[in-house]
Parts: C-alpha cells; structure tokens; sequence
C-alpha cells in the first residue's frame, strides 16, 4: 500500500502531546513497516527546522513538502474541500492525519484520523475565544463523519466520540498512547541530577506539577491542598512534611493570570516555585528528583504526564476523570478534583507512609511498562490493514 501521513503537527518543532504522539507513532512504524511505502505531507510558508532526517532514512518513506501560505490553503481545505491531500502526494491508498487539521481526502483514497480529545467539547470554557472558533471551523464531528476509520487514545475518548458526535462504535478504535523510552527510573549517582536541580533551582524536596499551567488542569486546586498540607505540618510540628516544597512547571496556557493569583494569595507562596519552561530533555530528572507527582486535572484524553512520573519511579495522586483511571489506575491515588481536601489527604497519606510510597513507586512503575509505543505503532499498523 501507498499511505499518506500528514506531518503538519511537527511543524512548530515542539513535544506536546500531539507531537510527542504523532513522533513515535511514525517512528516505531518505520521500523516495522518495510513493505509499505509511505508519503509524508508537510506544508509550511516560513522556513522551519524541523528534521525530517529520521524518518526519511528508511528507504520507503519520502517526504513531499510544500510551501503554500498555511492560512490560505486552510481556507481552500475549509471552503473548496480542495486541493485532495492524497492526489497532492502523487495518489495513495490511505490517508492519516495523526490529529485534528483542516484538510481533504479524496473518495479515491481511506481516510483515518485520531482524535485526542473533546475537552473543547466538554469544557469550552477552557479555551480563549479564537480556540473555539478555530474548533467551530475545522469541525471535528465533521471530521470524525467522514473518516472511514477513528483512532481514540483511550476508551474515554471512544465514548465521548459516541456520545457528542454519533459515531457508529464500529469504525473507532481505541488505541492507547504510550510513554517514550527516555523517562526512566535514573540513577541516583546520575551528573545531570544535579545539573537539572542546579539549572532550574529545584528544592531538596519537593511535589511536582508538570503541564501546561491553565484552569482545566486545575492547579488552583492543588496550591489549596499544598496550603492545608502546610498549615496542618506545622500546627502538629510535623518537621519531615514541612520541609515539602510544591513545584509547579509548565508553559503558561490561557487564563493562566487566575492561577498565578492564587499563588501570589497563598500564605505560603514563599514554598511555592514556579518553573515556566522545562526543557524536553530535562523532563526525566525532573520527575526523578521529585518525592511525588499531583496531577488533578478536570479533564485528559490520554494524560501523558501521570504515566511520565510513574515511568520514573514516583508516587502518582490524579484524578478519578476521563481517561486518566485507564492510564493510573489503582496504581495511583485518585481524587476527587473538585475537592481539594481529597488532594490534601492523599499528599499527607503519602508524605507520612513511607511503605505505601514505595508500594505506589513499584506498582506506578509495573503499570507504565504495559504502554510501549512499538504496541501501539503495531495497532495502529492493523487498522491501515482492516480498512
């Protein structure tokens, strides 16, 4: 077969979720696949320095770069349904679009897209104003109509895809993500260890936040519970869980000023650091450095960073939403988020027991081994097969 993948999402030369997806996904299938000939279609105006090195030294993969003013020819997508991706890249069997874009398939060619997540669905408020008019226009459900198969990251996925859109069940299949081979349990003799504590200033001890810093991820919550974790330390003179700090790293995301205030009134904002930007190759230390991992977001498709920690060796307290009781499971805490009182026992109960942290390390660790991406690259490999 001739198959398309449209590679537009690494343009920005980044690794949020969607790029750390769609860069091992390619990855692994190149490594799996050498009977299919695959077409990559990227498009960027500007000059970028994106390598597409890795991928096109396999001899079955090309790429096929074009430089049209990426506004303009989302309108053709959008208002023509013109020109056809698949007859762009010379006529394939199958077209993938590893996420939401505009874009158009001919009927002469397959079409599968994954679908992330519908947090903008369940939760517009979350987004500025030109995020949802960017969704109102690309049109998901559309999308999801149209496409002969759906790959969902998580079974949660699945059922909000069901449920918002009216997807025949049939043509979705839910496909977990998996987490890079680079987070790891590391040494503790390892140098850059101390490199990454020295580059960021990072406390002796710490609880670690990591992802985007905006509302649904619920930060505002955690820096409550850090407050009553704080306040009740020191009311019963408990030195060993005073001395936590909290840690919150991440880029600034929309209505992020919220956040920051809450911080800026918290009585304790002087144990409170913030880090805006973590380096993709720091990630790793950082997690290991931490004594423990508090995500309570209100929303995930997948949630790739409670896997993260665990990979690395650290206790996991997240939510009891979404997809993220298929990601942590019982090998976590789970919450409540609406409760900061839950985060603020559950941060306690694990700070004090020190056989339950190691218990929660050693199964948070067990559980992340069951998702590799070479498993999901094979998946996603048997649904370009079925369809």
């Amino acid at each position: 077969m001739r198959i398309g993948i449209d590679v537009r999402c690494l343009s920005e030369g980044r690794r949020t979720g969607v790029e750390e997806y769609a860069t091992n996904i390619l990855e692994n299938l190149f490594q799996m696949d050498s009977v299919n000939e695959y077409i990559l279609f990227f498009n960027s105006w500007k000059k970028t320095k994106v390598d597409f090195s890795n991928f096109t030294r396999y001899s079955n993969v090309t790429l096929k770069k074009f430089s049209y003013p990426n506004k303009f020819l989302n309108f053709l997508f959008w208002y023509l349904q013109w020109p056809k991706v698949d007859q762009l890249l010379g006529g394939v069997d199958i077209v993938f679009f590893p996420n939401i874009i505009f874009g158009s398939v001919s009927r002469k060619a397959k079409f599968i897209t994954t679908i992330h997540d519908l947090s903008f669905e369940r939760y517009p408020e979350y987004f500025s104003w030109k995020r949802r008019l960017w969704h109102v226009f690309v049109n998901p459900g559309k999308i999801c109509r149209r496409a002969d198969a759906v790959i969902a990251v998580s079974d949660s996925t699945k059922t909000d895809i069901v449920n918002l859109y009216k997807i025949s069940p049939k043509k979705i299949h839910p496909i977990h993500s998996a987490v890079s081979d680079k987070f790891r349990k590391v040494d503790r003799n390892d140098v850059n260890l101390i490199r990454v504590k020295e580059k960021y200033a990072l406390p002796f001890k710490f609880i670690l936040f990591l992802g985007t810093i905006e509302p649904r991820k619920n930060i505002g919550a955690l820096v409550r519970a850090y407050g009553e974790l704080k306040k009740w330390a020191k009311e019963e003179n408990i030195e060993e869980v005073d001395r936590y700090k909290l840690v919150i790293a991440g880029e600034k995301g929309w209505l992020s000023e919220k956040i920051f205030s809450e911080i800026e009134n918290s009585k304790f904002k002087d144990q409170i650091q913030v880090i805006n930007y973590v380096d993709d190759g720091d990630k790793e230390y950082v997690y290991n450095l931490a004594s423990l991992f508090v995500y309570p977001s209100f929303f995930e498709g997948f949630g790739f960073p409670p896997l993260e920690a665990m990979k690395c060796g650290v206790p996991v307290i997240s939510s009891n939403n979404s997809s993220i009781p298929e990601v942590v499971g019982s090998a976590g805490v789970l919450i409540d988020p609406d409760r900061s009182e839950e985060i603020f026992q559950s941060m306690k109960m694990i700070l004090e027991d020190g056989k339950m942290r190691e218990n929660l390390m050693k199964e948070g660790f067990q559980k992340s081994m069951e998702f590799d991406w070479k498993k999901t690259a094979r998946a996603v490999l048997d649904v370009f097969n079925v369809v």
